[in-house]
């Protein structure tokens, strides 16, 4: 008797659901376009990672190796998002970047893993970019925003 009240309690927990599990609020954009829209723009990859929060392959991106000075804008819709001054080697496989330009990346959370995550996307058109870790360079900001290669375009300063 005990086992059977053991696992109806267990099923009972586990099976409750709480308000922070729902999102109620859609957050809109200045940058709004059609599925059909984003998949004629965008290659597969940048799809897969901009619009389905997607991740590509660590170390697949040219932009690990990118040192000269300019600017990271998102692919999607160009708007500005990093600088190359804030960029460091974190050697996860991913761009990365002790900081943002202000107000043109906005935060979300991502459970989709298992745990929690501080993700981000652009500010302009919603695109995935990456997430945000406190693991970053203590020197600066302590942050290091993980960033998809292919959500991307690099602009150098002289150009």
């Amino acid at each position: 008797m005990k086992n059977i009240a053991l696992v109806l309690l267990t099923c009972l927990l586990f099976s409750c659901k709480s308000e922070a599990q729902e999102t109620t609020k859609k957050e809109t954009f200045e940058v709004t376009k059609t599925d059909t829209e984003w998949k004629a723009e965008l290659s597969d990859a940048e799809y897969y990672v901009l619009r389905q929060a997607g991740t590509e392959r660590p170390f697949s991106s040219a932009l690990n190796k990118e040192y000269r000075s300019g600017t990271y804008h998102c692919a999607a819709c160009d708007t500005p998002l990093f600088k190359s001054k804030d960029k460091f080697d974190s050697g996860t496989g991913w761009p990365s970047f002790d900081q943002e330009i202000e107000g043109n990346v906005a935060f979300g959370t991502d459970t989709k893993i298992g745990y929690t995550r501080d993700e981000e996307h652009c500010g302009a058109c919603g695109g995935h970019l990456g997430h945000v870790f406190n693991d970053g360079p203590k020197e600066t900001t302590g942050e290091r925003h993980c960033i998809n290669g292919v959500a991307l375009n690099f602009k150098p300063d002289n150009e």
